[in-house]
């Protein structure tokens, strides 16, 4: 445990509660600057607070009913809990790009500001892609949350996909990457190092394709896709390479939309065994399952709840808690074990809840 921590950041001011008050509720009242995301977490951990699922869909009905749901359930919850990823590269007819484009525009202005609208445009290397960015970005650039460019396969990929924000007017949109091939999972970290991509997600389908038959086809299903050894690796890399620098490590679909059960298992490997924090939706039956099994359970936010408190109360300095010791390094595991509540529409307890509504995203 890194006890020095203490004495390195110094106790917030007016984090000790008044006589008969609440110190969670005196450290917000003070303000932003002693919120607990500025005193436990650095820059680099402070990129990862967006939902834990990345719900796409590419045609008009289907991106119509996905933003009305987001609605729903944003109301349903008090907080957006996923994001609507509208889609280009595979939404798109061949020869209607334009058309598309100006759809997914459309669709974005009408999206209220609550919604979190993001947009899957073509590869770079696709005749389309300049014209995706300069419309989408160009006209609904401030809409939009992100931008997801698929098949990257270099850093050189990424700053062309920013040098053509630049010049639709949308630099400041965070950029998320797609990694579909072996050559891209060689170089995920170096990827994931570049200072406007916040995640990186799996392409599954593409990268077991990408190796001539070598993976059985079974490497794109619910259970191979965590058994093969070629495809595990690739998990496991691009989720490492992502909290090397501090990004957002997205797991790849789940094809059998139908079957929910087996929906929820693999979403919990995704989050307990391989490291990822958000996952693709391509399914509405698929959300609330992605949700739970992304969530913390009911004693893990009480947990973190308990500790937490005590830890304001302390001035952030080391605690004893049911006989352990905690210190600051706990104390951004538990954090983060709220924010994770929060990004998956679980209840808080009072004592926390006014964090979260005083930072809503």
């Amino acid at each position: 445990m890194d006890r020095e921590l203490v004495s390195d950041a110094g106790p917030p001011q007016g984090a000790k509660a008044p006589s008969g008050g609440s110190a969670v509720h005196e450290v917000t009242s003070v303000g932003a600057g002693i919120h607990p995301r500025d005193i436990l977490l650095g820059a680099q951990a402070q990129t990862g607070f967006i939902p834990v699922c990345d719900h796409y869909s590419g045609v008009e009905a289907r991106m119509r009913k996905s933003l009305q749901l987001q609605a729903e359930m944003t109301q349903e919850f008090g907080a957006c809990v996923f994001d609507v990823t509208l889609d280009c590269e595979d939404g798109a007819p061949i020869g209607g790009e334009a058309e598309h484009a100006a759809l997914v525009v459309a669709l974005a202005l009408l999206a209220g500001d609550q919604a979190r609208v993001a947009v899957r445009v073509h590869p770079v290397d696709h005749p389309a892609f300049e014209q995706d960015i300069a419309t989408i970005a160009g006209k609904a650039g401030h809409k939009l949350r992100h931008v997801m460019i698929p098949k990257v396969e270099s850093v050189q990929d990424v700053q062309r996909a920013c040098q053509a924000l630049d010049a639709a007017g949308a630099g400041p949109l965070p950029v998320h990457v797609l990694i579909e091939s072996p050559t891209a999972v060689h170089r995920a970290f170096d990827i994931a190092s570049h200072p406007r991509v916040q995640s990186l997600s799996f392409g599954l389908m593409d990268f077991v394709s990408a190796h001539g038959g070598a993976i059985p086809s079974q490497g794109m299903g619910i259970e191979g896709q965590f058994t093969h050894p070629l495809v595990v690796r690739a998990k496991l890399e691009i989720a490492s390479a992502c909290h090397a620098h501090g990004k957002v490590p997205s797991h790849a679909v789940v094809t059998e939309f139908k079957d929910a059960k087996a929906l929820g298992e693999a979403a919990r490997k995704a989050a307990r065994d391989f490291g990822y924090t958000r996952m693709w939706s391509i399914h509405p039956d698929q959300i609330r399952p992605i949700l739970e099994a992304f969530a913390p359970s009911a004693h893990e936010i009480d947990t973190a709840t308990k500790i937490i408190t005590k830890a304001v109360q302390a001035d952030w300095a080391p605690i004893s808690f049911e006989g352990k010791l905690e210190d600051r390094a706990s104390y951004r595991y538990y954090w983060q074990v709220l924010e994770k509540a929060h990004q998956t529409g679980r209840q808080l307890p009072v004592e926390v809840l006014g964090w979260f509504e005083a930072r809503r995203h």
